[in-house]
C-alpha cells in the first residue's frame, strides 16, 4: 500500500479504472462460462487464464488511451475542471459500451454458437427484421435497462474515485514524468500481449485444441475487431445457389441438394491391406516451377529433386491457388482456396473460418505431426492448425536444438534432420507436414554447411534470363535442393523410409521472367507466380509417372487418403488425382489477391477476370499464339468464365461453411 502511494495520483487513477473494468470482464466471462458450458466438461482454468491476457491487452489499451490524453494540460482531470468532466463522460460511456458489446456478444453466441464478430453488421441491412426478431427473442429492453443502471452506478463510482485522488498530494514532476513513461511502456508490453516475434492474437486462443475454450477465452472486443476487417468477404448465397448443379457436378457431390448446399462427399473403399504407410507433405517456400531443373531451366538448380521426380509421380502442371505463404498453407491443409480478402486479409486470420474440416482428421490411429522452423504464430497458423487437427503435436523453433538462423526460424537443413530423429522413434503410422523457409528474403545458408553446400557464380544477365533476381536468391534455391539431399540420405537409413509416402509441393511460385522456359503468357498473366512442382514420392507404392494434367495444391489432402484407400469426408474444392474413375476435365483455380484476378487453368488456356472490372481474358498456356475469337474459342471463354465464377463463390461458401463435425 505504501508503495501504490509512492505512484503518481494520475496512474493510480488510471489504474484503478482499468482494475475495474478487469474485474467486470472476468465476472461476465465467468456468466458465459456458467450459461454455456457443454454438459460434462471440466472447468478450464487455461481458457481463462487466456481470456485474462486477453483482457489485461484491452484494459491496458484502455490505459493508454487515457494516459496520451491527460498528457494535454485541459484534458487532466486531476488537475483541470474541463477534463474532470470530460472523462466523468467519457468512462460510464465506454462502461456502458462495454456492457452492450458483451450483452449483444452473450446472445449472438447464443443464437449462432459464435463469439461476436463483424457478421453482426449484415444485420443491420434488414435492421427492422433484426430488431424484431431479437424482442421476439431475448429480453432486450430488460437487458439495456440492467446496463443503463450498471452505468450510472459506474459512473457514480468513477465521479467519487476521480474526487478521492484529486484531493491527494502531487509527487515531484521528475517522478511523475519518469513514471508515466515507465507505465506507458508496461502498457505497451500489455498491449503487445506476449513475449515473442508477434503479439496476442485471437489465434493463440484456438491454440487451446478445444473450440468452446477458444470461445470462453475470447472477449467480443478481440473477436468482433479482428474480424472486422473481414466483413466484406462473405459470400453471395443466391450465386452460390445460382452455381450449384454446376459446381455439384465438378466436383462429384453424390447427394446434391441446392436448397441446404451440400458440397460433401464421402469415399470408403475396400482396404484389405493391414499395412498403413506413413505420409510426409513437405511445404516447400518459394518453390517455383520455372527456376528448376524440372522445368528444364539450364541453371540446373534442383538436381537431386530432379532424380527424384524421375522415381514418383511428377505433375508438372500444379498450381497453387494463390500468394503468398499462408495462403498455401491453408489450401494444402484444408483443400479449399484462400479467397478472402487482400493481401494482409488471409482466411488464417478470420476467426470466422478458423473453425475447419479437415481430411486429416480421417488418418484414424495416424499420430499428427507438424514441422515449422519459425514462429508458428505468424499469420495465427497456429490457431489454425491446432484447432482443426486432433491430437497434433506442433514443433517450432523453440523446440528444436538447432540455433535461429534469423528471422524464420533454424536453418531448413536442421528442420529436416531433427523432424527424422523425431519420426524414427514412431511406433504408430504419422501423418507429418513440414514447412520449409530457407528459400526466402535474406537468403541466409548456414556456415557449418558451406564445406559440403557450394556457391555457384554467373553473369548477371544468365541470372536474369532464366528466372532469377541475383546469385543470392539463385543459391538459396539451390540450398534447398541441398536440403532435400540430407533428409533424404538421413531418412533412407530409418525403417519408416520404405513405408512412407513423401510429398513434396511449393508453398507458391514467384513472379518473373519464366519466357526463357515457358509461353510469354506464363509471365506476362504471372502464372509463375502459382505455378510449382507436386511429387508423391514412393517407390514401394508408386511407379514412376510424368503427369502432365493440370492439378492444384488443394488437390494433395484427398489424393494422399484416396492413395493410401482410406475412408474419408471430402467437403473441400479438393479431388483425388488417383481417382480412375472420374473423367471430369481438371482445372487449376487462381486468385491474385494484388490484382483482384480470378481465372481458371486447363491443359490449353488460362481464363482470367477482373472482380473489379470484369475485363476478361482467354490465353494459351501452350505457345505464343493469340487466340482467334471463333465459335469454338467464344464458347471456350464462356464457359470458362462462368466456372470461374462458379468456382470463386463456392470457395467464399465453403470457407465459411466447412465447419467440424465434433
Amino acid at each position: 500500500m505504501i508503495f501504490f502511494k509512492r505512484i503518481p495520483r494520475l496512474v493510480r487513477w488510471i489504474l484503478s479504472v482499468q482494475f475495474l473494468f478487469l474485474v467486470v470482464m472476468t465476472v461476465l466471462r465467468f456468466l458465459f462460462y456458467f450459461r454455456y458450458n457443454p454438459s460434462g466438461k471440466a472447468f478450464s482454468g487455461s481458457a481463462f487464464l487466456m481470456g485474462l491476457r486477453f483482457d489485461i491487452k484491452f484494459v491496458c489499451i484502455l490505459g493508454v488511451t487515457m494516459l496520451v490524453f491527460c498528457s494535454i494540460p485541459f484534458l487532466n482531470p486531476l488537475r483541470n475542471n474541463i477534463g474532470k468532466k470530460i472523462w466523468n463522460v467519457l468512462l460510464p460511456l465506454f462502461f456502458m459500451l462495454t456492457l452492450f458489446f458483451y450483452a449483444v456478444d452473450y446472445f449472438y453466441y447464443d443464437y449462432l454458437q459464435q463469439r461476436l464478430n463483424a457478421s453482426v453488421l449484415n444485420y443491420i441491412n434488414d435492421a427492422g427484421i433484426s430488431f424484431t426478431m431479437a424482442m421476439e427473442s431475448y429480453p432486450v429492453f430488460k437487458v439495456l435497462a440492467l446496463i443503463i443502471i450498471a452505468a450510472v452506478a459506474a459512473a457514480y463510482f468513477f465521479k467519487k474515485l476521480l474526487v478521492k485522488y484529486r484531493r491527494e498530494e502531487m509527487l515531484p514532476k521528475p517522478k511523475v514524468i519518469f513514471t508515466s513513461i515507465l507505465v506507458f511502456l508496461i502498457f505497451g508490453m500489455g498491449v503487445f500481449g506476449k513475449f515473442g516475434q508477434f503479439n496476442l492474437r485471437w489465434s493463440d486462443a484456438f491454440a487451446l485444441s478445444d473450440t468452446f475454450k477458444a470461445n470462453l477465452s475470447l472477449n467480443p472486443f478481440q473477436s468482433f475487431f479482428s474480424t472486422l476487417n473481414f466483413k466484406d468477404t462473405r459470400p453471395d448465397i443466391k450465386k452460390v445457389r445460382a452455381d450449384y448443379s454446376l459446381m455439384a457436378a465438378y466436383l462429384g457431390v453424390q447427394q446434391r441438394d441446392s436448397i441446404h448446399l451440400n458440397f460433401e462427399r464421402n469415399y470408403s473403399v475396400a482396404n484389405n491391406n493391414s499395412n498403413q504407410p506413413n505420409v510426409i507433405v513437405v511445404i516447400c517456400e518459394s518453390f517455383s516451377m520455372y527456376r528448376s531443373s524440372m522445368s528444364g531451366n539450364p541453371l540446373n538448380t534442383t538436381p537431386y529433386f530432379n532424380e527424384l521426380c524421375k522415381k514418383g509421380v511428377f505433375f508438372d502442371r500444379c498450381f497453387t491457388p494463390s500468394y503468398p505463404t499462408a495462403r498455401g498453407v491453408w489450401a494444402t491443409v484444408t483443400g479449399i482456396p484462400d479467397v478472402l480478402g487482400d493481401n494482409n486479409r488471409s482466411a488464417s486470420r478470420n476467426p470466422e473460418v478458423v473453425n475447419q474440416q479437415l481430411i486429416i482428421n480421417d488418418f484414424k490411429g495416424y499420430e499428427k505431426f507438424y514441422f515449422l522452423g519459425g514462429d508458428p504464430t505468424w499469420a495465427n497458423i497456429k490457431g489454425v492448425l491446432l484447432n482443426n487437427i486432433d491430437s497434433l503435436q506442433l514443433y517450432s523453433q523453440e523446440n528444436f536444438k538447432a540455433k535461429k538462423l534469423n528471422v524464420w526460424g533454424i536453418d531448413d537443413k536442421n528442420l529436416f534432420l531433427e523432424a527424422n530423429n523425431l519420426l524414427a522413434k514412431q511406433q504408430k503410422p504419422f501423418f507429418a507436414i513440414i514447412q520449409t523457409a530457407d528459400n526466402h528474403r535474406p537468403y541466409s545458408i548456414p556456415a557449418e554447411d558451406m564445406h559440403l553446400f557450394k556457391k555457384v557464380t554467373y553473369p548477371d544477365d544468365t541470372i536474369h534470363k532464366y528466372g532469377f533476381e541475383n546469385i543470392e536468391q539463385l543459391n538459396a534455391f539451390r540450398y534447398t535442393d541441398f536440403c532435400y539431399q540430407q533428409f533424404f540420405e538421413a531418412a533412407q537409413k530409418e525403417k519408416y523410409f520404405t513405408n512412407t509416402v513423401f510429398i513434396f509441393v511449393g508453398d507458391h511460385g514467384i513472379a518473373g521472367n519464366a519466357t526463357a522456359i515457358y509461353p510469354n503468357s506464363w509471365t506476362e498473366q504471372r502464372l509463375s507466380n502459382e505455378h510449382v512442382p507436386l511429387l508423391f514420392y514412393s517407390p514401394a507404392l508408386l511407379q514412376p509417372k510424368l503427369m502432365h494434367e493440370v492439378c492444384s495444391q488443394i488437390d494433395i489432402m484427398p489424393s494422399a487418403a484416396g492413395l493410401l484407400k482410406i475412408p474419408y469426408h471430402n467437403n473441400s474444392m479438393g479431388r483425388n488425382l488417383f481417382d480412375t474413375v472420374s473423367s471430369t476435365e481438371k482445372y487449376a483455380f487462381i486468385i491474385d489477391h494484388e490484382t483482384k484476378n480470378i481465372g481458371l487453368v486447363n491443359g490449353q488456356y488460362f481464363f482470367n477476370k477482373n472482380i473489379k472490372t470484369g475485363k476478361i481474358s482467354l490465353v494459351s498456356v501452350t505457345d505464343n499464339n493469340s487466340i482467334v475469337p471463333s465459335v469454338k474459342t467464344d464458347s471456350i471463354k464462356d464457359n470458362l468464365g462462368k466456372l470461374t465464377d462458379a468456382y470463386y463463390e463456392t470457395s467464399r461458401y465453403l470457407l465459411f461453411n466447412n465447419k467440424r463435425k465434433r
